[in-house]
């Protein structure tokens, strides 16, 4: 009975080229517009992600709640977040009276180390990053339609192309970014205006935060995104672009294959 209402909802829901349709006439809207329609759209079956890392988070988070909409928020805890960032989190969520749900691997930093060695992050940081973020956002966004990313075009090349609204094959959900034709100003702006509060390593150049051991402060004149996997190839962490880890490392694929079955 599950199956059969879930496809009936899915009937009634956006399909791709909809979605597609839908995005080209968001172009113009204001991100609170596209936040309403989504609201609107999806109901229940909408969730939003919050790194708790980066400013457009925090803008999603202040508009949602100060347009008093509705989408169940969720955050990915690694274990390897900065001390600084998880007392954000837990000052946000007083702020806002928001719950927020923390979604963890199903690995463990000890089973992680145990498993394929110490440092993996450094060793081959994509596998680190499939365990720890991928599959857990999978995990997270089951049973969900569409999905609230913080994602801008102008933060790298891998999403200069990213839609205001599109459908997401990796984690099969529509896939919303409100923010998508924003500037580094305009997210500024808002944080201005709104006193919006935002992750304190900022103020001491970290401009992208992610994990502490694959982060470090940026420059001045450096890339905003610089910081994150210095000196490796890798820009992406694999939740707003393919991850490679299939063709990188087959050698593992029976133990990930192994570690979503026993999440099923």
């Amino acid at each position: 009975m599950e199956n059969r209402l879930s496809e009936f909802r899915r009937r009634r829901l956006p399909d791709q080229d909809k979605l597609a349709r839908i995005s080209r006439e968001l172009e113009g809207a204001a991100a609170e517009e596209i936040l309403d329609w989504a609201a609107d759209t999806y109901g229940y079956g909408l969730t939003m992600s919050a790194s708790f890392g980066g400013a457009e988070g925090m803008v999603l988070l202040d508009m949602l709640w100060r347009r008093g909409r509705y989408a169940r928020v969720f955050t990915l805890d690694t274990g390897f977040l900065f001390r600084e960032t998880v007392k954000f989190r837990e000052e946000v969520v007083e702020r806002y009276g928001m719950d927020i749900e923390v979604v963890r691997p199903g690995l463990s930093v000890v089973d992680q180390a145990r498993q394929f060695g110490d440092e993996l992050y450094n060793k081959n940081p994509d596998l680190c990053c499939y365990i720890r973020k991928v599959e857990p956002q999978r995990r997270a966004l089951d049973g969900y339609d569409a999905w609230i990313a913080g994602i801008r075009r102008g933060q790298t090349a891998q999403r200069a192309n990213t839609p205001i609204a599109g459908w997401e094959d990796d984690f099969d959900v529509a896939k919303i970014a409100p923010l998508a034709r924003w500037t580094t100003e305009q997210v500024q702006d808002y944080v201005r205006e709104h006193d919006v509060p935002t992750n304190p390593l900022r103020e001491q150049g970290y401009k992208s935060i992610g994990c502490e051991p694959c982060t470090r402060k940026v420059a001045e004149g450096e890339d905003t995104r610089a910081g994150r996997w210095s000196g490796q190839e890798k820009t992406e962490c694999g939740l707003h672009s393919r991850s490679t880890w299939l063709t990188r490392i087959p050698a593992e694929k029976s133990h990930l294959l192994k570690l979503e079955e026993d999440e099923k």
